[in-house]
Parts: structure tokens; C-alpha cells; sequence
């Protein structure tokens, strides 16, 4: 049996908007028809109008599931060394603790119309939850190690994390330049390339990360010695974070995250690298770490594929990806036709899951989210009820 729903708006993504569109659904959730009003009309279908909306559900393409018990637990603005060395210090709690903040996070996830999520772990807890989860988990099992020689330990044990997630998919992936040698950057790439996997990681959170590789000064040497790591072995490569570690990765489909302090010279740098790269941008957690916003008029005038990410509830208040765009159209006037593509079809393409999810089209799956508009396609608030 088929259910219609039909708003003010529907918004396919791949197609232009639909004034009072109406969306035919069959019992598994798949779309089996998208109409004009003059369509539906012909068929004298009598369907209840929604006042808002209807989008496609979201992708959340970085999240921390594992930090959720620590919502409120780290003060705004800190910086990002000081916010590290907190979430170093804090993230061990009660396993049962744990396990309950992260069944309510995934479960805030679902409620905000989030239908797939990327999610960073670094050990095994978060694997129950997201089998038994309605939501799509991709998880990137990320390996942290700055010491050269601790490379090929550091890789075997994140291969182990990942081979216990399965049947789940997942893959290994870089934390971040500043906790990646060389070495370990190239077995992560090593393993990608056998595998055929996508990775992902942190890029350019701070000024201080660009300082680091620039000249080796900077609050990150604070870090290395809060982690007790002698730096005698490495040597600053008087380039940009960014422009040190890209060349590590050959030609894997990439996602660089939060990107706050990458500059024209940074774009510019990476669109010459034959990766297939993306840019997730977390809006709520810069503001909340490092109370700065990446240079978004940049990345669109560079025709970058941008995503959206929550981060984590260590980082953010919510895990909700509407309020993520709310935040981008409210502090950089961005229109929503584009904020929506970022939140849908831009994810799963990055994901591997545009045949399912990212677009309301038929034969697709991609769960359905009612929101509400004002003029001009303002976001009203970041409240979503999800249809299906």
C-alpha cells in the first residue's frame, strides 16, 4: 500500500523544487513517484498538505559517537590544544555510562532526520549500538601515532578494530597531520588503495596546526608535551598542514574535516592533487572550539564538494545536521538549495550510498524530513519531523 505526502515545498535535490509536490511511498520506504500538484490532481488523490517542506533525510558525515557521555563536560572556546588534551583526560567514564550516551546520540541522530552518519571511533564500544541502529554507520577506525616508530604497531591494531567491526563497514583512516607520521600515513594509504576505501581526517582546526608544520612553534608544542612524545625527530616542512600531509594520500576518495584556517593558497594546493576530496565542514563545533568558521565563500567560489558534520556532543550541543545549516545561513547568508545538497546528496555520494539515500527520486530510499521555511527558503528552526 502506497502513503503520499505532500507540503508547500517538496525538494527532490536533483531537480528543481516542487511547489505542493506530492511523494508516493511504499511499506519498505522506497519512493515510487514524485508529482506535481497538476499530476496528483489528475489522479484525484486526496492528500493532506504539510505546511514546511519535505527534504530528503540528512547525512552526517563526522561524528564522535563514542564522546557522547561527555556533553557539557568541556568549556566553550578553549581552543583546539586545550580541548584535546581535556577530551585525553576525560573520555574514560563507566562503560554503561558510555553505552547510554551513546544509545540517546544515536537516537538524537534518528529523531533530527539522520539517515547515514560517518563515524570516527578508536575502539570497539560503539560496534552494538550501530548494528542495532536504523541509521547507516560507516566507521573510521582512526590511527594515531607521530612517532615513526611506533607506525607499523599503530597500523596493526587499528586493522584489528577494523576487522571486529565487521560485517559493519569500515575502514582505517589518519587522525590527524599533526598525530600521523609519514609512515604511518603511508600505510594507511597502502591498505586504502588495496582495499578500495575512502578516508577521512581533521584538517587545519586551528592556526596553530599551520605554525606547527611551519616552523615547529606554536601551542602544539604544549600538546607533545602533555603527551610526554620528544619531538627530536621532526623537522617543520615550512609548508602548511595541509600542503605536508596531502601528498601522503595518492588517489583516494578523501574527506578533509572542519578545514578553518585553509586559505585560497591551501584550495588551490589540493585541487592540483589527483584525490578525489571533499570538505565537511562542522559550523556549531568551530564556533565551539575555536569560535571561527571556515572561509565558506571561498570554498564555493572554488567549486569544492562540501558536506556536513555534526562532530561530536564533546564539541556541540546537538547532534542535529538541520541546526548545522541553520548556523551556516544564519552567520554566512548561504542559501538553502545549496546548504541542502551539502547536508544530502553531496554525503552520500561521499559515502558510497547515492543509489540509496541524498535525493528524493524514485527507486531510492532516502527517508523523508519535514522542515519549516520562511520566505526566501529561510531555515525557521532546526525542529525536523521525520515522515519516514
Amino acid at each position: 500500500m502506497l502513503k503520499y505526502y505532500s507540503a508547500d515545498w517538496i525538494f527532490p535535490v536533483s531537480m528543481p523544487p516542487i511547489k505542493n509536490g506530492v511523494v508516493s511511498v511504499n511499506e519498505a520506504g522506497e519512493i515510487q513517484e514524485v508529482l506535481s500538484e497538476q499530476q496528483a490532481q489528475q489522479l484525484f488523490l486526496a492528500i493532506k498538505r504539510y505546511k514546511g517542506a519535505i527534504v530528503p533525510g540528512f547525512i552526517n558525515t563526522h561524528c564522535h559517537l563514542e564522546l557522547s557521555h561527555m556533553l557539557g563536560e568541556i568549556p566553550e572556546r578553549t581552543g583546539l590544544v586545550a580541548f584535546v588534551q581535556i577530551v585525553i583526560k576525560s573520555r574514560s567514564a563507566d562503560p554503561e555510562e558510555i553505552q547510554l550516551a551513546m544509545h540517546h546520540a544515536d537516537q538524537q541522530m534518528l529523531d533530527n532526520g539522520i539517515v547515514a552518519v560517518g563515524d570516527i571511533s578508536n575502539q570497539l564500544i560503539s560496534k552494538k549500538i550501530k548494528q542495532q541502529s536504523k541509521i547507516y554507520y560507516h566507521t573510521f577506525v582512526e590511527a594515531l601515532s607521530f612517532n615513526p616508530d611506533r607506525a607499523t604497531a599503530t597500523m596493526a591494531f587499528a586493522r584489528d578494530i577494523k576487522d571486529q567491526f565487521s560485517p559493519l563497514p569500515a575502514s582505517v583512516v589518519p587522525h590527524a597531520p599533526y598525530s600521523v607520521s609519514p609512515e604511518l600515513f603511508g600505510l594507511i594509504n597502502a591498505v586504502a588503495e588495496e582495499e578500495h576505501a575512502f578516508i577521512s581526517i581533521h584538517n587545519q582546526e586551528t592556526p596553530d596546526e599551520n605554525e606547527f608544520f611551519e616552523q615547529k612553534s606554536g601551542k602544539f608544542l604544549e600538546l607533545y608535551q602533555f603527551l610526554g612524545l620528544d619531538l627530536a625527530f621532526f623537522k617543520p616542512s615550512g609548508k602548511t598542514a595541509l600542503q605536508t600531509w596531502l601528498p601522503y594520500i595518492k588517489k583516494q576518495k578523501t574527506l578533509l574535516v572542519h578545514n578553518t584556517v585553509s586559505s585560497k593558497e591551501d584550495v588551490a594546493f589540493a585541487k592540483q592533487h589527483p584525490a578525489d576530496l571533499y570538505w565537511c565542514l562542522c559550523p556549531q563545533a568551530n564556533v565551539y572550539i575555536e569560535n571561527a568558521l571556515p572561509d565558506v565563500d571561498l570554498f564555493i567560489s572554488e567549486g569544492l564538494k562540501i558536506t556536513l558534520g555534526t562532530d561530536s556532543l564533546a564539541s556541540n550541543h546537538q547532534l542535529n545536521i538541520l541546526a548545522e545549516m541553520k548556523t551556516l545561513q544564519s552567520l554566512k547568508g548561504l542559501e538553502f538549495k545549496k546548504l541542502l545538497e551539502w547536508a544530502t546528496l553531496n554525503g552520500a555520494d561521499f559515502l558510497g550510498l547515492s543509489h540509496q539515500f541524498g535525493s528524493i527520486e524514485v527507486g531510492k530510499s532516502p527517508g523523508l524530513n519535514l522542515i519549516q521555511l520562511s520566505a526566501g527558503f529561510k531555515i525557521e528552526s532546526d525542529q525536523v519531523i521525520k515522515l519516514v
